[in-house]
């Protein structure tokens, strides 16, 4: 007799936020003896695995994310996040979290392929809002449903304003701008408070909960980010935006999105509240009334992407990404990161070139998939993309040590403002990701560990920057004396000298309060009570320098960029030398939308300043330019105007006349040895470009020749690298930095010498080239000519050359053109 086996269970556990579908999800995988379960977060999937290695222990669970694996030798249980779920291994049981991110604009074809495609032998369970229901009984017919309802009941309070908000309550806003002048505020009145954006990193993220959890503070001030993969006491949730932009444009949230995040509000059998603030107003009676009862417009569609991809060339599978949905209910995804980032590099000749199999075609849909954590697709992330490809498709088929070192070496800074944080740490997952394929990087548990410790210093800095300039411990105590009788008089006069109860306490420098180095800790006590005027004051001077012309501000040598002689901010590393971002120097008291205002201005001054110093470069890139003129001028600028001849011999020999004319207009100058723009070798531009330079490798800047070396030849610094001295328009030959100009001269003089033989390497040579007569010998060997002793003097000769070939680089001298009168002379015959 045969047995038959039954059909693996389908359940779909649906339900609000706080009713233990996911409990009851580990519950039942652990009733099996192998299982799967796939999660929205990084974060999610980490607490989940951590609880479920204290009943398992860890040789029976694995963690796989993009940035993560914890991979024992046998493991029963993977805890992973949806995208990373190793489906080609069977399990018992599988499940999936929040199923109703199907409709998600940027990830819904993921989940909707799990729950078209990912299956238990056993058991199946999906689990989400009760949203999804009719689709997935249309998607899945024969899917069984549970019912979970909320254990704790959410109720609305109404509107009010951010400092009347009660303790353990968040405040939700959607723009990185509202939430830190919320963050602001909450300080101000509240003493402070934490911080969640979908922008921290995990650690970051976790360490500014904890501190809520803890009791450090007592409000929260996120984005959406809380609304998913975070446990936390609150007991309040108010809203000070109800629109967001997604991506496309702005819009309102809709009920069921309110709800997934005012769920935040109440744990377990805690009830929770949820309302607005008084810049919101209420919110939409229809709306209380469908978050309060659970009851939602039910999702009318999710995002489908096709799976069967053929990877026979480029366009084949461009064109199985775009095929149309089998099913009513799919809408087609057309904007995913992946096939964005496809579609950009299919238009590249390199990469198409090598993407001529089906196995390099998976290899470019393999690194199309690498994620850019700030969420941009900035030509910059396809730039990447390109060199990864590149390298990957050569025949070691790894990325090159050096290179991944060097990349990886860029980010492991700690200095910067938050926003600079925030971006390297986006930069340092992305390398996360790549070192977990290891079929990618030798030795990838050693980079594995480098990217994750990267990580983890930026983000323990940047919840320390946050935690300096979101929570003032003092602000509490200095709350209880503002709010008594007891009126506290504080003052700021024309020159930024402080007083509080007519005692001098500090002076406003800039924007930054420089607090009276004499003071005692009372005193202190008593500056933070100039708060209000202090805050006034600099929005006041914020007003007046966002509307001040170019020549109220100016560069120092130091990179600081001042404002009427104070300093304001600083230059820091942007994309290029010539693309510094400034770094505001604004102190506690600048904030919002003014601070924002502030850093345009000094923006627009910084560009305009190095637009109007290296005008000769700026206007070289706006030429109309064939392609060998734009790869010339493109290694130029790049170098601020000086690079050797040699390194662009093949677009030189290309350059047609009128480019090198309309170059040359400029002050380009086209020599034997350097290509270089002669009106910023003048004293102001080179020290101008070696502060570029300075800026853009974070070092202070080298000490430049003096004014008795100007001219002359100066020792290579074996410390500095060539780009140094490219950037303050010197060559490097021969251990030593010349001028160009000189280098040139002398070039001409020794070859105008060597065409009537032999000649010594005299004072006058020397002279020309700014260089002491010892150090010739090396130059001229460096140019090219031999060096040889007779009767004890020595001489220089050049190169002999060979029959046809001309005398400098090694080219077949060209005949004359037609009508020169030298071209007469073929025509003679001689007996």
């Amino acid at each position: 007799m045969v047995m038959l086996r039954s059909a693996p269970r389908l359940v779909a556990v649906l339900g609000p936020t706080n009713t233990g579908k996911t409990h009851l999800a580990i519950e039942r995988m652990l009733d099996h003896q192998s299982g799967m379960i796939g999660f929205p977060l990084r974060l999610l999937a980490r607490e989940n695995y951590d609880r479920i290695v204290k009943l398992r222990g860890a040789r029976a669970v694995a963690l796989i994310t993009g940035e993560e694996k914890i991979l024992p030798p046998n493991p029963s249980y993977f805890v992973c996040t949806v995208e990373s779920m190793p489906l080609e291994r069977p399990v018992e049981f599988l499940a999936i979290d929040e199923i109703q991110l199907c409709a998600d604009p940027e990830r819904g074809h993921v989940f909707t392929a799990r729950l078209l495609h990912a299956r238990g032998l056993s058991e199946t369970m999906f689990l989400g809002a009760d949203t999804i229901r009719p689709l997935l009984r249309r998607l899945v017919p024969r899917a069984e449903y549970i019912s979970r309802p909320r254990l704790s009941t959410l109720s609305y309070t109404g509107h009010k304003k951010v400092t009347r908000l009660p303790p353990r309550s968040a405040v939700v806003a959607f723009a990185v701008a509202d939430v830190f002048s919320l963050a602001e505020l909450v300080r101000r009145q509240r003493g402070g408070t934490a911080i969640v954006l979908g922008a921290l990193s995990p650690r970051a993220r976790n360490a500014q909960v904890g501190m809520f959890q803890a009791g450090e503070v007592d409000y929260l001030v996120a984005t959406d980010a809380i609304g998913m993969g975070l446990n936390m006491d609150l007991d309040h949730v108010a809203f000070a935006r109800v629109a967001k932009f997604d991506g496309r444009g702005p819009r309102r949230l809709s009920a069921a999105e309110i709800a997934q995040i005012a769920g935040r509000a109440g744990r377990h059998m805690s009830d929770g509240t949820f309302g607005a603030t008084a810049d919101e107003g209420p919110l939409d009676p229809a709306i209380v009334a469908s978050v309060e009862e659970h009851h939602f417009e039910p999702l009318t569609h999710v995002f489908w992407r096709n799976t069967a991809l053929r990877f026979d060339t480029v366009g084949a599978l461009l064109r199985s990404l775009d095929e149309r949905p089998p099913k009513p209910g799919l809408v087609q995804m057309r904007d995913a990161d992946d096939h964005r980032a496809l579609q950009l590099l299919s238009r590249n000749a390199e990469v198409t070139a090598l993407a001529t199999n089906p196995g390099a075609v998976r290899l470019l849909w393999e690194v199309c998939q690498i994620p850019d954590f700030r969420k941009v697709m900035s030509d910059s992330h396809a730039r990447f993309l390109v060199h990864c490809f590149l390298h990957l498709a050569e025949a070691a088929g790894r990325l090159p040590s050096a290179w991944v070192s060097a990349q990886m070496t860029q980010l492991d800074r700690l200095d910067g403002d938050i926003d600079t944080l925030m971006a390297r740490i986006a930069h340092i997952r992305t390398w996360t990701y790549i070192t977990h394929r290891v079929d990618w990087v030798e030795g990838a548990a050693d980079w594995q560990d480098r990217a994750r410790g990267i990580e983890d210093r930026l983000s323990d800095a940047l919840h320390d920057r946050i935690t300096q300039r979101f929570v003032d411990r003092r602000s509490a105590f200095l709350a209880r004396h503002l709010a008594s009788d007891a009126e506290i008089l504080a003052s700021v006069d024309k020159g930024g000298e402080v007083r509080v109860e007519g005692t001098y306490v500090g002076r406003l420098d800039g924007f930054r309060f420089v607090p009276d180095a004499s003071a005692g800790g009372a005193t202190r006590t008593l500056v933070t009570a100039a708060n209000r005027v202090l805050r006034s004051e600099v929005m006041t001077r914020a007003r007046r320098l966002a509307a001040e012309g170019d020549e109220a501000f100016a560069i120092d040598a130091g990179a600081a960029v001042l404002w009427r002689g104070d300093p304001v901010g600083r230059l820091i590393a942007g994309e290029s030398m010539l693309t510094p971002r400034v770094e505001l120097r604004a102190g506690d008291f600048l904030d919002g939308e003014a601070r924002e205002r502030v850093r345009q201005r000094l923006q627009l001054f910084v560009r305009s300043e190095i637009e109007g110093r290296l005008a000769p470069l700026f206007a070289a890139q706006a030429l109309p330019l064939d392609g060998p003129g734009r790869g010339v001028v493109f290694q130029l600028v790049d170098t601020l105007g000086c690079l050797p001849s040699a390194d662009v011999a093949a677009p030189l020999k290309a350059l047609d006349m009128p480019s090198r004319r309309a170059l040359g207009r400029l002050g380009v100058r086209f020599g034997r040895e350097t290509i270089y723009v002669e009106p910023l070798l003048g004293i102001e531009a080179v020290r101008f470009r070696a502060l570029l330079w300075a800026v853009r490798h974070a070092r202070i800047v080298p000490p430049l020749p003096g004014a008795r070396q100007r001219g002359k030849a100066i020792a290579v610094d074996p410390d500095l690298p060539a780009s140094y001295y490219a950037a303050i328009g010197r060559r490097v030959i021969a251990g030593l930095a010349l001028r160009p100009d000189r280098l040139e001269r002398l070039a001409a003089a020794a070859s105008v010498r060597a065409r009537l033989g032999r000649f010594t390497g005299d004072p006058e040579l020397a002279a020309i080239a700014g260089v002491a007569p010892s150090e010739l010998h090396r130059l001229l060997l460096a140019l090219g000519y031999r060096a040889v002793i007779e009767a004890g003097d020595e001489f220089f000769i050049g190169k002999p050359r060979r029959r046809g070939i001309g005398p400098r680089f090694g080219t077949r001298p060209k005949p004359p053109r037609e009508g020169h009168p030298f071209a007469k002379l073929k025509e003679l015959k001689f007996a």
